[in-house]
């Protein structure tokens, strides 16, 4: 795997988790666009904030040498990013619509 392979990887599952966190529990559903959009950019904020710490993935890499636990940790990192990010966009939303 390369690491843009691995960065978008990340990102389907940050879309994925907000979409069936949204379907789960309907007050925090933006509909399927919605959540996709927040899934993505949830994800992505997530996962480039805690990369700092050696979860990117280029450090997964790491030269050619792949690393199992620091993917799993990048993939539940970006799982949590989207649906944090769709709960955190909920809250906003309906803070700005009061």
């Amino acid at each position: 795997m390369t690491g843009t392979l691995i960065s978008l990887i990340s990102i389907v599952i940050g879309i994925i988790s907000a979409n069936i966190f949204g379907k789960f529990y309907e007050k925090y559903t933006f509909g399927f666009k919605g959540n996709t959009l927040i899934g993505v950019f949830g994800s992505v904020l997530l996962i480039k904030t805690f990369g700092r710490l050696g979860f990117d993935p280029w450090s997964i890499m790491n030269d050619g040498d792949f690393d199992a636990f620091r993917l799993a940790i990048n993939f539940l990192v970006s799982a949590l990013g989207g649906v944090l990010g769709l709960m955190l966009a909920k809250k906003i939303y309906l803070k700005l619509n009061k």
